[in-house]
């Protein structure tokens, strides 16, 4: 019986007995909801670096920048050249003056004061002031472009937090070159801790009595302040052959970041009826201790 035992415990990777769960609830662990290494979209000297290990980090803050003087002067001529009045109003002025000139022609040569030749030159140069106009604009708006894509070109110097959350490491630092490539350094590990993800790996008798959005207790083994209210996000629909178990993840709120990731856990299955088959298995694992 003790070798039934051990092969027991090893299929449950380390987790409760199945008995021990149906009394107390089930081991999970919490982790971090995300936790991604930051890196830079292009080569580059880093300049600088405004977070440390530690440091609580707010969606959209700036963390980390590359050396970008020439980006940041190509953005600006961008910009002096999207806002350019001159050509546009030259052009205007051109394409007035063209169609008075064309309108006084046109009428002398209508009564026989000018040739149609001189007539027809007018109308040329009137049409030839509406193209310009039409180039004018267009110069313009391809400007506004240009503009439009050196600061996205200049914004990806910049290094921003995609969420809420902490820094967990400094990978990089100021003086440093960053380069692309499969074997590019990150500059920053940051972690989401709001809300956590807890990692339960429940027994396949439990499938089916769980529903996504269902509300579980947790209590971290820090047990801070006790029990707390977390969701059900996913439910695997593989069960594990060789351990028949199956994974459950659920959203536990932590808006204080009072609990910390990577620590264990108990869950407790409020209103599910267990099988009687896990009773019998407790009795029968009880005596064997």
């Amino acid at each position: 019986m003790g070798l039934v035992r051990g092969i027991f415990l090893t299929a449950l990777g380390g987790a409760q007995l199945w008995a021990s769960a149906h009394a107390t609830g089930f081991d999970c662990l919490i982790e971090a909801n995300q936790l991604i290494e930051l890196a830079s979209p292009v080569s580059g000297l880093l300049e600088k670096v405004t977070v440390k290990r530690g440091d609580i980090v707010r969606k959209g803050q700036i963390l980390a920048q590359l050396e970008s003087r020439a980006e940041q002067a190509s953005t600006e001529l961008a910009r002096y050249k999207s806002e350019q009045l001159g050509p546009v109003r030259m052009a205007e002025s051109k394409l007035e003056f063209s169609k008075r000139k064309f309108v006084r022609r046109k009428d002398m040569a209508a009564e026989k004061l000018m040739s149609p030749q001189e007539r027809d030159d007018a109308e040329a140069e009137y049409s030839l002031a509406e193209a310009e106009l039409v180039v004018a604009k267009d110069n313009k708006h391809l400007a506004r472009i240009e503009y439009q894509q050196q600061g996205a070109l200049l914004a990806l110097r910049t290094i921003r937090s995609p969420f809420d959350g902490v820094v967990v490491d400094q990978l990089a630092y100021p003086g440093e070159v960053v380069e692309l490539g499969s074997s590019r350094k990150a500059i920053l590990k940051v972690a989401q801790l709001d809300p956590l993800r807890v990692h339960v790996i429940l027994p396949k008798e439990v499938f089916g009595k769980l529903t996504v959005g269902m509300s579980v207790e947790v209590t971290p083994e820090t047990n801070a302040k006790g029990r707390y209210a977390a969701k059900v996000r996913s439910i695997d629909k593989v069960i594990d052959a060789a351990s028949g178990t199956f994974v459950v993840f659920l959203d536990l709120p932590n808006p204080k970041l009072e609990i910390p990731a990577g620590i264990k856990c108990r869950t407790a299955l409020t209103g599910i009826e267990l099988p009687a088959s896990m009773s019998r298995n407790k009795s029968s694992v009880s005596a064997n201790q």
